[in-house]
């Protein structure tokens, strides 16, 4: 069985042999010192941009506050955002209208959110889907298309709507335990690519003795 190439910027090869533009390997096409993205992330887009980063995440102008992690294996559909810390305005006073900014002498130092925004390791980030700042999704986490995501989101939870909800988890608590216990994720490639069927075949007892 072929397993993607790590080093490839766009890992999806077409029936002709070319390469998809529009699926590209995130910790490949992005250099943005806000941004700290695990092996084999990917992001897809019909329209792919320029700058994947700027797409992804418009309001994270530089290394922080509030910086954007991500883990191995995620998968990012089209439409997805991520509304990082530099999105939001002060709430603790009468207006939240940011003066600062329009004043050159404090616009650097102006960052009323300083929060990073953490998604886990395995997520599935559905079309349209947007994270909040300070949001944290647990590993192995389906956000469903068009769902908001704020707070804290626990491991192996199925999550939709606005704000999203826990719909579901995926998995009992002692196999959600032992899926974060045996971190696949962290394994070398060799060791996942053998591990695939058990991973395709939610066979967690076959996963767990590889």
């Amino acid at each position: 069985m072929s397993f993607p190439d790590a080093g490839r910027a766009y890992p999806v090869t077409l029936p002709d042999g070319s390469a998809h533009a529009g699926t590209v390997f995130l910790d490949q096409v992005i250099d943005h010192p806000g941004w700290d993205v695990g092996a084999y992330s990917y992001a897809s887009d019909f329209d792919p941009p320029a700058d994947w980063a700027a797409r992804l995440a418009p309001y994270l102008f530089g290394p922080g506050p509030g910086r954007l992690r991500i883990g191995r294996f995620c998968q990012i559909a089209h439409g997805v955002r991520f509304l990082t810390a530099g999105a939001n305005h002060a709430t603790d006073g009468i207006t939240t209208f940011p003066f600062p900014i329009f004043d050159p002498n404090q616009i650097t130092g102006y960052q009323p959110d300083h929060r990073d925004t953490v998604v886990g390791h395995d997520v599935w980030l559905g079309y349209g889907s947007i994270v909040c700042p300070g949001a944290r999704i647990g590993n192995g986490v389906i956000v469903g298309a068009g769902a908001v995501v704020r707070g804290t989101v626990p491991d192996y939870a199925v999550v939709t709507g606005n704000p999203a909800q826990v719909i579901k988890r995926r998995f009992t608590p002692a196999q959600i335990e032992a899926l974060t216990e045996c971190a696949w994720w962290h394994w070398p490639a060799d060791r996942i690519k053998a591990a695939r069927p058990a991973l395709m075949a939610n066979d967690i007892d076959s996963l767990l003795r590889g």
